[in-house]
């Protein structure tokens, strides 16, 4: 039995979201506001956390922000009916499981919370937003949470996140080969980076794996998924 935090001022819309979800055999825990969303993480461990973006006081943006040094583990999704929302973006850096826009997609939500992983945040680093968005998605899929940079600047406007690996392209906007891969070991010092490139360079840093474009996107992901597993058996 999993258990789940909803956060929406719309009253009715939570309930009928717990609803849903305890129907399916999960326990969930209600808050109106980002304050009492705070004070329940503080009092018990989710396994996820489902919040609106607009909300009276303290919007879905800076909860998750919050969130981060509550309980940085736990995994972010965020509803919203406005989906050009600047907080959106700055929620992004927090790093997001996903966002929906209202009516929520049962189905996708059920599946993604079945599968949402506590300390299952990556970082991403490439400019190609289609090859970044291929590898969130299919790091999604497994419960895995991606927040991505597509530069070297980007790098360091990264939300308070605690990543448990990170891919990484030695070849981005913002500095020479390497130098996203040398700000994010300089940041999050061991972290386990799995480099990938398309050009005959090399790493500043002995990276735990190599690929060479192009790769297979499911190779990587076991990489990935490798380096998940042994980060939960030593923890």
């Amino acid at each position: 039995m999993r258990r789940y935090l909803v956060v929406d001022d719309n009253l009715a819309f939570a309930e009928n979201v717990a609803e849903i979800l305890r129907d399916e055999g999960n326990q969930v825990s209600l808050a109106s506001s980002g304050v009492q969303a705070l004070q329940l993480a503080r009092e018990a461990r989710f396994d996820a956390v489902l919040t609106d973006m607009r909300m009276p006081s303290m919007g879905g943006a800076q909860l998750v922000h919050e969130l981060r040094s509550v309980d940085p583990g736990i995994p972010a999704l965020v509803a919203t009916a406005y989906t050009g929302d600047d907080d959106l973006e700055t929620a992004r850096h927090e790093g997001l499981l996903a966002v929906f826009s209202k009516p929520i997609p049962v189905r996708r939500l059920l599946e993604l919370l079945g599968v949402a992983r506590r300390d299952g945040l990556i970082v991403i680093v490439e400019d190609d937003h289609a090859m970044a968005d291929n590898l969130s998605e299919a790091l999604r899929s497994r419960g895995l949470t991606a927040v991505t940079a597509g530069s070297v600047l980007e790098t360091q406007r990264l939300g308070p996140v605690r990543p448990f690996a990170a891919i990484v392209d030695l070849r981005v906007p913002g500095g020479p080969d390497g130098e996203a891969m040398r700000r994010l070991n300089a940041r999050f010092p061991a972290l386990p980076i799995v480099v990938m490139t398309a050009h005959d360079c090399s790493p500043p840093a002995p990276p735990v794996a190599l690929f060479r474009k192009p790769f297979s996107t499911d190779a990587l992901v076991s990489e990935i998924e490798r380096l998940y597993q042994a980060r939960e058996t030593s923890a």
